[in-house]
C-alpha cells in the first residue's frame, strides 16, 4: 500500500481561525493582492515601457512569463495576471478554504507588510550603513532614472507580483519537491537550503538587464532574497509581495529623496 504523500508543513498555514493563518489562505492572498495587479496591469498599457509602445523596460520576471507563454503559441500582457489569478484560485480550491471577503483582514495585511518593509530598510541601516545606504539611495537603476515617478512606482508594484510569484512560491515549492519529495531530505534541513538557493538566484537574476554587476548590489539583493523567503514561509504570499512592492516605492521615494532635495 503507497504511502499518501504529506503536504510541507509550511503549505498547510492557515488551517485556523486566528489573524495569522487566515492572512496565509490563497483566496485572501488573491484579494489582498488585486488592486496591485490591476494598478500594473493599467500600467501596463498606459506607460511608455508597455510593449505595446515599443522598446520595453518592464519588469524582468514579467518578460520571462511572456516568454514562456509565447514557447506555447500564446502572446498577451493579460497572461501573467491570469496566470497569478488562476494559481491563487487553483490553490484555493485545493485547500478547500472558506469562501470570504474580509476587508478588516486586509486592512491588517496591509499594516504587516508596511512594518516589514520598513524593518528591512532599518536591518540594511543596522548591518552595514555605508552599503545600505549605497543600495537604498542607488538601487534604482539609471534606466529607471529615467522614467517618470508614476512609472517607477508602477514597476515597483509589479516586481513585488511577479518576482515573488517566479522565485518564492514556484522556485520555493519546485526546490520543495526537489530536496523533499525526490531526495527526501527533511523540511528542518531542506528550508535552509531552500532559503538560501532562492536568495542567491533572487539576487542574480537582476543582473540579467542592463544592470552593472557588483559585489555591493549582490549582496544586499541576496540578504533582501533571504528576508523575502522567510516572510513567504511564514506569513504567506500576499504579505510577501506587498512587502516587497512596499521596499521597492521607500527604494523610489529615497532615491527621488536624495536626487532632488539632498
Amino acid at each position: 500500500m503507497s504511502k499518501t504523500r504529506k503536504e510541507p508543513q509550511w503549505l498547510r498555514f492557515g488551517t485556523g481561525e486566528g489573524y495569522f493563518d487566515r492572512s496565509h489562505r490563497p483566496l485572501q492572498c488573491l484579494i489582498f493582492m488585486a488592486p496591485l495587479l490591476i494598478i500594473y496591469q493599467i500600467g501596463a498599457v498606459l506607460h511608455p515601457w508597455s510593449p505595446v509602445h515599443g522598446p520595453t523596460h518592464n519588469i524582468i520576471a514579467f518578460e520571462l512569463m511572456l516568454n514562456f507563454f509565447s514557447l506555447f503559441g500564446a502572446v498577451g500582457s493579460y497572461l501573467p495576471p491570469m496566470a497569478v489569478v488562476a494559481i491563487m484560485l487553483g490553490w484555493h480550491l485545493a485547500r478547500k478554504d472558506p469562501l470570504k471577503f474580509e476587508p478588516g483582514l486586509y486592512v491588517a495585511m496591509g499594516a504587516e507588510s508596511f512594518l516589514w518593509a520598513v524593518a528591512l530598510v532599518i536591518l540594511f541601516l543596522a548591518v552595514d550603513h555605508g552599503l545600505a545606504m549605497q543600495a537604498l539611495t542607488h538601487g534604482v537603476t539609471h534606466v529607471m532614472q529615467r522614467l517618470s515617478w508614476q512609472t517607477q512606482v508602477v514597476l515597483s508594484l509589479g516586481a513585488g507580483i511577479y518576482e515573488e510569484l517566479l522565485f518564492r512560491l514556484v522556485l520555493i515549492t519546485v526546490l520543495n519537491m526537489i530536496l523533499v519529495d525526490l531526495f527526501g531530505l527533511s523540511v528542518g534541513k531542506a528550508i535552509p537550503v531552500i532559503i538560501i538557493a532562492s536568495a542567491v538566484l533572487f539576487s542574480l537574476y537582476h543582473f540579467l538587464g542592463n544592470e552593472q554587476p557588483t559585489w555591493g548590489a549582490f549582496i544586499i539583493r541576496t540578504m533582501a532574497g533571504i528576508y523575502f523567503a522567510g516572510i513567504f514561509i511564514f506569513r504567506g504570499f500576499g504579505i510577501d509581495v506587498a512587502t516587497h512592492a512596499g521596499y521597492d516605492l521607500m527604494v523610489v521615494g529615497l532615491d527621488f529623496l536624495f536626487r532632488h532635495h539632498l
